[in-house]
């Protein structure tokens, strides 16, 4: 949303404002409450409402009840179905989400979404017009390089053996760690006895979190296997630097920004053709129909044991990053912006 708030302002002379129901700490003066759009902050003549959906909220039904033109930026909604064993609160939130989603249809002017995977799902919410926009990432995004975090580099290189996986994503049910675990116990038995598994990323079901600890201690993987948690920027370009392979087996995702910062980083991937991955993947990775562990125990041994198909693979991913470049994807978003109106 920043970005878009910085992109409009620079290429149409838009004066966008952020409007939210929460607004962090970290945010303060970046955004307001929504509830001050129309009271505290004047509605204008020729103002155009963008809500971004990502879960059930209480703005939906506030912009619905407004009567400016309304664009839904579409960024998928978890199925609740795969959250409501672990989390009843969350899939609540995402039941509601999924019912305002076509709600807000007939309301909308256009409906925007990151994947041609979401912009299927705002056809057969009712939307009659719609686009694909990819994420707006802020261009630093793709210096791979970076601020990167040596010293947990160092500790990450330190007694290592054995490939090093890589999965970067919340610790979510949709998202499937039990699924990487699984293949990686089955690539430690046949091929790689000291391999490494790094789940990076903080979580939203605490029950789930506890299940999958629990699952690598009963697998015997307790020292081989690290979640670790929400972890700061330079110690994230530290796991990608010391990664042979990111292995993403999600169920349901709406885009997958990990795929892209994998490339950015020249990690060769592995992944599960499921929801918005084989989009945002395109060829630059391996994608596989099927996650049974042997499955893709055998295609993390491939790709790792054929200098010549890891670097065709990386390769590949650096050519698919270019169709995400800050350049291509800001000309994308000022086309939709001017779409919707300009200054």
């Amino acid at each position: 949303m920043l970005e878009l708030q910085r992109l409009a302002r620079e290429r149409l002379g838009v004066e966008a404002e952020l409007f939210a129901e929460f607004v962090a700490p970290a945010f303060e003066g970046r955004a307001r409450r929504h509830t001050e759009y129309g009271r505290r902050v004047p509605a204008r003549p020729g103002d155009v409402l963008m809500y971004h959906m990502a879960i059930g909220s209480v703005v939906a039904d506030f912009v619905r009840g407004r009567p400016e033109p309304l664009v839904v930026d579409h960024h998928n909604v978890t199925p609740p179905e795969m959250l409501e064993r672990w989390e009843p609160g969350a899939a609540y939130g995402c039941s509601w989400g999924r019912a305002q989603l076509p709600e807000l249809a007939s309301r909308s002017v256009l409906g925007v979404a990151d994947s041609p995977f979401n912009e299927e799902e705002l056809r057969r919410a009712g939307y009659a017009a719609t686009a694909t926009a990819p994420i707006l990432l802020d261009p630093a995004f793709f210096e791979a390089a970076g601020d990167i975090d040596e010293r947990a580099l160092a500790e990450l290189v330190e007694g290592g053996a054995g490939a090093e996986w890589l999965f970067v994503g919340r610790v979510s049910p949709n998202k499937c760690q039990h699924d990487v675990v699984k293949a990686f116990a089955a690539y430690r038995r046949v091929y790689d006895p000291a391999a490494r598994l790094h789940l990076v990323g903080g979580s939203s079901s605490a029950a789930y979190w506890s299940a999958i600890e629990k699952y690598v201690a009963a697998l015997g993987l307790a020292g081989a296997v690290r979640l670790t948690g929400p972890v700061p920027a330079g110690r994230l370009l530290a796991h990608y630097r010391a990664a042979d392979v990111l292995v993403c087996l999600s169920e349901h995702e709406g885009f997958c920004i990990p795929l892209l910062e994998a490339m950015a980083h020249r990690v060769p991937i592995v992944a599960f053709a499921s929801s918005a991955v084989p989009g945002t993947l395109g060829d630059g990775g391996v994608l596989l129909e099927s996650k049974a562990p042997a499955t893709v125990a055998a295609a993390v041994h491939r790709v790792l044991s054929d200098p010549a198909l890891r670097d065709r693979l990386v390769a590949a991913g650096t050519a698919r990053l270019a169709a995400f470049s800050p350049e291509r994807t800001r000309a994308r978003w000022t086309e939709v912006l001017e779409r919707i109106g300009g200054p």
